[in-house]
């Protein structure tokens, strides 16, 4: 009966990956419509993200590094920030529980599973253009953030209702384009609930399970974790921001703790991986694309991690405790830095000073591995770690999944109405659907959610380029108010002349 059970839910996981993976692929090539440059295509959607990116960083004139210290001191409410953060502020989370939220939707296996996809599809340089992509996303989070902040709806209850649909309708509607503000939020809102089916957490975390423990469940798996998730996100963003604040910086920091002690131990390999990183990263073998095949899977890959541009963690900014929208930008341009040029660099350097990413180095799509190589490089050094690396990542996709599952709701909200009975139902249609994601291919799962991710990304950055210059000036009036910059310089940020 336990064989034909088992033989059972094999087909039933066929059956539903042979469905999903042609599904998939339509919607990447879709998404990502591409250009031919000396023979390598470019998905057009790619360079969109990391070019406002870069227009971002000069046009705040890196307000990512010059605010770094600023944010810091705003997190740990060590800045003046005038009524920001107090309890008379509207908004239903801390500045530190709303960065919580956020890095659970992006700290996690987006870290641990991501890396090892960019560095066999397009070699160790793609950890150089994941770190850049990371860099000058920090101005694009702050952008966003800022924004969702300032025009989020704030309900007699005191629930807020906020994300990139709301400025991103405000954008249009104030020059004169109602309808086309409301087709390209609707659009977004649509994308963002469908980038909410974050089965990528399930899939690479039933995969470490099976790994170490010899059992292969997927549908049970998915089920048992996806009725935990469920239980939480009922209770609203004060119930994930609560349960965030307390999982992320442990989960984290047990991770990157490992992650050193590996460099450290492997310390003669270290200058051989940054020399490999920088020469694949600017070389032109035509293995993996050459560079063009470094930046795309390097830039792809750092969306998928802290989707800066894309608009989603917005939503848990939003909810934030702050009169003053410019303070939660600041405190969002730390997401980046600690989710990618920290962990994702961390994973990145223990997956190359290993050497275990050599016999899978630009292998075919269908044939690439994930979490599975993170965990080849821990063992390689600890043999226990699969088995902490267990753990971590069961945390990190309940995390990740209750993040994604109110960033879905807040869209469903706005889509369909705050109505209990909607944010109720889709909750349980989105865990339900869910449950099923450990028995799809990882080469699906990436097409899917790229493609959904990338598709949030066009109209959300649309919107901050139309309120580029109201940002401009909130941010000149900001720094004056702070004495974070001097009269000229302000002016400057403001584009006065």
């Amino acid at each position: 009966m336990a064989a034909e059970a088992s033989t059972d839910a094999s087909t039933i996981a066929e059956r539903i990956d042979a469905a999903f993976a042609p599904f998939s692929a339509v919607l990447n090539d879709i998404i990502f419509v591409s250009v031919s440059i000396a023979g390598v295509r470019l998905p057009l959607v790619v360079i969109w993200l990391i070019a406002a990116a870069a227009v971002f960083t000069f046009s705040f004139r890196f307000v990512n590094l010059r605010g770094f210290r600023h944010a810091w001191s705003l997190l740990l409410g060590r800045a003046r920030r005038d009524d920001s953060g107090s309890e008379t502020a509207a908004g239903e989370i801390s500045h530190f529980e709303a960065l919580s939220s956020a890095l659970s939707g992006t700290v996690g296996l987006g870290n641990i599973a991501s890396v090892p996809v960019a560095i066999c599809l397009g070699g160790p340089g793609a950890v150089f253009w994941m770190i850049v992509a990371g860099f000058l996303g920090m101005s694009s989070k702050f952008a966003e953030c800022a924004m969702a902040v300032k025009y989020r709806q704030i309900g007699p209850d005191g629930r807020v209702l906020g994300g990139p649909m709301f400025y991103i309708e405000d954008a249009f509607r104030r020059r004169g384009a109602a309808l086309a503000g409301r087709i390209a939020a609707v659009f977004f809102a649509v994308f963002c609930m469908a980038a909410s089916v974050s089965i990528f957490q399930v899939n690479q975390s039933h995969a470490q399970f099976a790994e170490v423990t010899g059992v292969s469940a997927p549908l049970a798996y998915g089920v048992i974790l996806c009725g935990l998730v469920a239980i939480v996100i009922l209770g609203g963003i004060r119930n994930i921001g609560r349960v965030t604040r307390l999982l992320v910086p442990g989960m984290a920091g047990l991770y990157l703790l490992a992650g050193l002690s590996i460099v450290i131990l492997n310390i003669g390999e270290l200058p051989g991986a940054f020399a490999l990183i920088f020469q694949n990263a600017f070389g032109f073998e035509a293995a993996g694309g050459g560079v063009a095949g470094a930046i795309i899977n390097g830039v792809q890959r750092a969306t998928y991690s802290s989707e800066a541009g894309v608009g989603s963690a917005a939503i848990a900014h939003a909810a934030v405790k702050t009169d003053d929208p410019l303070t939660e930008g600041y405190v969002a341009l730390l997401e980046p830095f600690i989710d990618t040029i920290v962990v994702c660099s961390i994973t990145a350097l223990v997956i190359i000073v290993t050497g275990v990413y050599e016999p899978f180095l630009y292998v075919e799509r269908s044939a690439i591995v994930g979490i599975e190589l993170t965990s080849a490089a821990f063992e390689q050094t600890f043999a226990w770690y699969p088995y902490v690396l267990l753990v971590s990542v069961i945390l990190f996709a309940f995390s990740t999944l209750m993040s994604w599952a109110y960033y879905g709701a807040q869209a469903a909200a706005y889509l369909f109405g705050v109505r209990r009975s909607v944010d109720v139902a889709f909750k349980l249609i989105l865990c339900a659907i869910l449950s099923t994601g450990a028995a799809v291919s990882l080469s699906a799962i990436i097409d899917f959610i790229d493609a959904m991710l990338f598709a949030m990304c066009i109209p959300n950055i649309i919107a901050l380029y139309l309120l580029l210059p109201e940002l401009r000036r909130d941010l000149s009036d900001y720094e004056a108010r702070n004495g974070l910059a001097s009269a000229t310089r302000a002016k400057f940020a403001a584009g006065d002349t």
